[in-house]
């Protein structure tokens, strides 16, 4: 059987102040025709059945994703009572899975990116698949070939490919320097590095065990109790305080001698930011970009704009800034210090607690 899972635990405080605790970025509505998590499922159509579509996200945003998926099963929506970073998200998603099918193919996406058009995605995906279950030790990645040289992303160094459609990694390589990502750009052996994976649950929970055994030991049997009718938000409150947060990267990808690469040819977002948001929602003739809500601007250019609750923003001789609107917080910043926002998030809970946040 083949499974997707979604990770979607993400607070996304890059997007704040629309982004909250209790209101995450992949159920914020700032594309057309859905949120971010309702476009990512969407993109599954085809690929894997309702049933066999999972979600794995923070316990408190658990029920909103129910409402907001209702074709997924509720008990398919597994909700994690902190964070401890992709690596055990994926665990405890072998965990649940491999229970009830030890033979099965998994895979993961993420619920914060744009992939247009599905169609290139799909067929990805189902040579991915492909090459996953022909190739059933190794773990397979997506790469996207870079258009700029990046340096907030994470490369993936190719080597040859195989009949498969795949190609074999020589090594995952960190975000870099500007000059670095140019010349990886220009190698045309380096991809940018999607977060996406395909891989048999034979073989993922192999590597889990080799890289994380504590995660694997500490989440053993949950799956099979989860079988038997067992709270697993109950069993996840008592298991996840004892794991190590790690990325799925760190703790296995990058030590990996077995990986594989499906090249993702179409259009690739990282919808993590603000400043994200230009390319996906475009701009009028000025270079504006507003993503929702109500905006007049005068001798104003390249900003980015959205505004909730019918307030209008009306702006005057500006250039290069997020104006961002929300019933109890308004941010105004130049676009390029939205990379600090995480910074300023912090500094509003020391002030204030979590009333803004």
């Amino acid at each position: 059987m083949r499974y997707a899972v979604v990770m979607a635990g993400g607070a996304g405080r890059r997007l704040w102040p629309w982004s909250r605790l209790g209101r995450p970025k992949q159920l914020l509505p700032l594309l057309a025709g859905g949120n971010l998590l309702q476009l990512a499922v969407r993109r599954l159509e085809g690929l894997f059945e309702p049933a066999n579509t999972w979600i794995i996200t923070n316990a408190s945003y658990a029920e909103a994703i129910r409402a907001a998926l209702p074709d997924i099963p509720p008990g398919n929506v597994v909700g994690e009572p902190m964070g401890r970073d992709t690596a055990n998200a994926i665990a405890l998603a072998a965990e649940l899975l491999g229970a009830g099918d030890e033979g099965g193919t998994m895979a993961v996406f993420t619920a914060d990116q744009v992939v247009r058009p599905v169609e290139c995605f799909a067929e990805a995906v189902r040579v991915a698949l492909a090459a996953a279950e022909e190739h059933a030790d190794s773990l397979v990645t997506f790469g996207v070939r870079p258009t700029w040289p990046h340096t907030g992303l994470g490369y993936i160094h190719c080597g040859e490919p195989l009949r498969s459609g795949a190609r074999r990694v020589r090594g995952f390589k960190e975000k870099p320097n500007h000059q670095l990502a140019r010349q990886y750009v220009d190698s045309g052996e380096h991809f940018w590095n999607s977060g996406m994976f395909v891989w048999t649950l034979r073989a993922i929970r192999k590597a889990l065990a080799a890289s994380l055994p504590a995660s694997v030991a500490a989440l053993d049997g949950l799956g099979a109790a989860a079988r038997g009718g067992a709270d697993v938000s109950k069993l996840l409150a008592d298991i996840y305080p004892k794991l190590t947060k790690i990325s799925i990267d760190y703790a296995v990808m990058e030590k990996a001698d077995n990986a594989l690469m499906v090249e993702l040819p179409c259009e690739w977002l990282d919808v993590g930011s603000w400043p994200a948001l230009e390319q996906v929602v475009g701009s009028d003739d000025e270079g504006n970009t507003l993503v929702a809500g109500q905006a007049l601007l005068l001798d104003s250019s390249r900003n980015i704009l959205a505004s909730a609750d019918g307030h209008l923003l009306a702006v005057m001789g500006m250039d290069d800034c997020v104006i961002i609107h929300s019933a109890d917080a308004t941010l105004v910043c130049p676009k390029s210090a939205c990379e600090r926002l995480k910074d300023l998030v912090g500094f509003i809970e020391e002030r204030h607690g979590r009333k803004y946040t």
